[in-house]
C-alpha cells in the first residue's frame, strides 16, 4: 500500500482525498487543514487522522507520498519540503507562481528519484488523449494554428476578496483558468518561443483579471490562440476547447467528443476516413474504480500512484511539463505588462474622405 498524506481540503483536496482514499492501493495516513471545523467533521466521521500543522504530520506519521492541493503560494515551499523527506508529490496546478522555483523543484525530485504529477486532469480525457495520438500519427499533415480555450461562469458579480481574487496567490482567470488550456498546448506543440498581443482583462473582479487572450508563437511558422474567459454566463461550466489546423485537415475537441475533418491528402488512419469524422469520449475512456466529477480526476491519480509502483511508466504531466506553463504564464503576463507593440501614434493620420466624395460613397451603398 502507497502511505499518503492530503495537505488543502478546499473544493479540490476533498475531491482528491475521496478519490485516494478509496484507491484499492492507497492508505490515507493524515489530512492537513488550516480550518478546524473541517478537521472536526472529517476526524468525527471518517476516522482520519488530522493535522492543523504541515510539518507536524510530516513528522509524526510515515509517508510514501503527499497529495498538495493548498493554493498556489504555498506549493513551492510544501513541495520542497516534502521532497527532501523523500515523498513523491501529486501538486494540484499551478505548480509554481515562478518557473524558476518549479524547475528547482523538478530538478531536485529527478535528482531523489521521486514520482511527481501536477493536476492538469484534461492530459486524462479521452478526446484531448486522442487529439495527441493524432498528431503523434501526422493526421492532419503539418500543423499551422492551434486554438486554445476555456469559458465558464466563475466570477459573475464583484465579489469580496480571497486567494482565488489575487494573482499573488496564485488566483485570477490566467493561473486559475488559462492554465489548463496552455497546458495542452504544450502537450500538443511544445514550448513556444515567444508570446504577443497579451491582454489580461477585468470584467468583475477589481484586483485580477477575468479574461485572457494571447497569442503563441512557435517555432516552423506554428501559432496558437488562447482565448479565456471565466466570466460568461453563457456556459453552465468550465468548458476547454482545442482547435487544431493542418495542412492535411483540422481537429477540434472538448471534454465530449473530437470532430476531425482529414483532407484526401492525409495519411490513412486506422477507423478514420477523408472527410467528417466524430468520436466521442465515451468510447475513447477507460473505467475507473471510483467516479467523481469525470474519469479523469480518478484517472490522473491512478497515473501518479501506478508510477510509484513502476518507475518506467511514462510520466503525463509531471514538474518539468508544469515548469513550462508556468513559464508561459510568465511570458503572457510581462507582455501584458509592456502593452501593443505598435500603436496608431506610430503612423501619420489617414487623410480624410472630402465630404462630397462621402456622400457619392453612402449614395452608392444605398
Amino acid at each position: 500500500m502507497i502511505r499518503v498524506g492530503v495537505v488543502g481540503l478546499g473544493k479540490m483536496g476533498l475531491s482528491h482525498l475521496a478519490m485516494i482514499n478509496a484507491h484499492p492501493e492507497v492508505s490515507v495516513e493524515a489530512v492537513v487543514d488550516s480550518t478546524g471545523y473541517i478537521l472536526d467533521v472529517l476526524g468525527k466521521y471518517t476516522g482520519l487522522v488530522t493535522f492543523g500543522d504541515y510539518e507536524r504530520m510530516l513528522e509524526a506519521v510515515e509517508l510514501d507520498a503527499v497529495l498538495i492541493a493548498t493554493p498556489t503560494r504555498f506549493h513551492g515551499p510544501m513541495v520542497r519540503t516534502a521532497l527532501e523527506r523523500g515523498l513523491h508529490v501529486f501538486c494540484e496546478k499551478p505548480l509554481c507562481l515562478t518557473s524558476a522555483e518549479s524547475a528547482e523543484l523538478a530538478s531536485l525530485a529527478t535528482e531523489r528519484g521521486l514520482v511527481t504529477q501536477v493536476g492538469y486532469h484534461n492530459r486524462f480525457v479521452g478526446a484531448f488523449r486522442e487529439v495527441r495520438r493524432l498528431l503523434d500519427l501526422g493526421a492532419v499533415g503539418r500543423v499551422t494554428h492551434l486554438h486554445a480555450e476555456a469559458y465558464g461562469p466563475v466570477v459573475l458579480r464583484p465579489k469580496g476578496s480571497t486567494w482565488r481574487t489575487q494573482r499573488t496567490e496564485g488566483g485570477g482567470a490566467l493561473y486559475d483558468y488559462a492554465a489548463h488550456p496552455i497546458d495542452l498546448l504544450t502537450w500538443y506543440a511544445g514550448a513556444p518561443v515567444g508570446v504577443g498581443g497579451t491582454v489580461l482583462g477585468s470584467v468583475f473582479s477589481a484586483d485580477t483579471e477575468d479574461e485572457v487572450f494571447s497569442t503563441l508563437f512557435f517555432e516552423d511558422a506554428v501559432s496558437a490562440q488562447v482565448s479565456v474567459n471565466w466570466s460568461d454566463e453563457s456556459f453552465r461550466k468550465m468548458t476547454t476547447r482545442i482547435t487544431v489546423i493542418g495542412t492535411a485537415g483540422r481537429i477540434q475537441a472538448d471534454r465530449q467528443e473530437v470532430q476531425t475533418y482529414l483532407r484526401a491528402t492525409a495519411p490513412p488512419i486506422d477507423g478514420y476516413d477523408t472527410g467528417w469524422n466524430v468520436r466521442y469520449t465515451t468510447e475513447l475512456t477507460e473505467p475507473v474504480w471510483y467516479y467523481l466529477r469525470g474519469e479523469e480526476y480518478s484517472a490522473q491519480l491512478d497515473h501518479f500512484i501506478r508510477r510509484i509502483y513502476e518507475p518506467d511508466v511514462e510520466a503525463a504531466n509531471d514538474f518539468a511539463s508544469a515548469m513550462l506553463t508556468d513559464r508561459i504564464i510568465e511570458m503572457m503576463t510581462a507582455d501584458a505588462a509592456a502593452g501593443p507593440s505598435v500603436t496608431s501614434g506610430a503612423f501619420a493620420p489617414a487623410p480624410a474622405v472630402p465630404a462630397k466624395r462621402r456622400r457619392q460613397l453612402l449614395r452608392r451603398r444605398a
